[in-house]
């Protein structure tokens, strides 16, 4: 989440470079570090790149299907509506959780979810909303972001035996797809100067490295809690703008911060009530 969390930060610092050319490559610098990383121990890229066919299509659906369709929900609807659609995917991680073996999903779960989601509105929505049918095919997209980002983090449990460092081969496919788009869509633009470190942190932090810790996160940790923690992302976004003074602090980010940290208390109760020895 705090890596998430400079990501609009960063994305701003990176001047003018178009987005589908800054996907392809921040996730071309984490796939980069991901290949040095396993020179670095001896073991053979192509090796650590042998997976199941089923785990290269929830791997690369999440990362480049999330990212193709945020880009089209973009281009086809208001930035604050399609954004606000695209981060219904925490809820819907509590609420897909239930499906999965040996998960119960309790009220305080939804509830705590539901004010993460109440404090997301209220960050993303200040200036307002206003739904057009005239922008469905972009509402859809958006909605398809939600879905395709939750099924990912939601199934990606069933995969708790691949490596995490699985996640570079997926960010390598990923800025393969994003760069066809980008040569198709856009007009490549050269960065300069602290444009370049931006987008290195991009590629080391929220758009690339943060994955690998989503992975590890989805993978052993409590979905319900992860769901409704999520919501921290846009608050702290938000709070990273306003002390970089991008952003100005309103009661609507205070009341949003404490929906989002009460949520995701109240979604966290049932974890920290449990003792060390109980199961998870």
């Amino acid at each position: 989440m705090l890596l998430w969390a400079l990501l609009a930060l960063m994305t701003a610092a990176s001047g003018s470079v178009p987005p589908l050319q800054l996907t392809a490559m921040s996730f071309a610098i984490a796939f980069l570090i991901a290949l040095m990383i396993w020179i670095r121990r001896g073991q053979n890229p192509l090796r650590r790149l042998r997976h199941p066919p089923s785990v290269w299509l929830l791997g690369v659906t999440g990362l480049f299907g999330y990212h193709a369709m945020y880009f089209v929900a973009l281009r086809n609807a208001p930035v604050v509506e399609a954004s606000l659609i695209a981060y219904l995917w925490p809820l819907l991680i509590v609420l897909f959780s239930a499906l999965l073996p040996g998960q119960r999903l309790k009220v305080l779960h939804v509830v705590g979810a539901l004010l993460g989601f109440t404090g997301a509105v209220l960050i993303v929505a200040r200036e307002g909303l206003r739904f057009d049918p005239a922008f469905l095919s972009g509402y859809l997209a958006a909605m398809a972001c939600a879905l395709i980002w939750s099924s990912y983090s939601v199934l990606n449990r069933r995969f708790a035996e691949v490596p995490t460092d699985a996640v570079g081969g997926f960010c390598g496919v990923t800025a393969i797809g994003a760069l066809v788009l980008h040569l198709s869509f856009e007009i490549t633009v050269v960065p300069v100067g602290i444009e370049w470190l931006a987008i290195l942190g991009l590629g080391l932090g929220p758009v690339g490295g943060a994955f690998f810790l989503w992975d590890h996160a989805t993978k052993r940790g409590d979905l319900r809690v992860l769901g409704a923690a999520a919501y921290l992302a846009p608050l702290l976004s938000t709070l990273v703008l306003v002390a970089a003074g991008q952003a100005v602090a309103t009661w609507q980010v205070g009341l949003a911060c404490l929906l989002i940290t009460g949520g995701a208390v109240l979604a966290s109760l049932d974890m920290l009530r449990r003792a060390p020895h109980d199961p998870v």
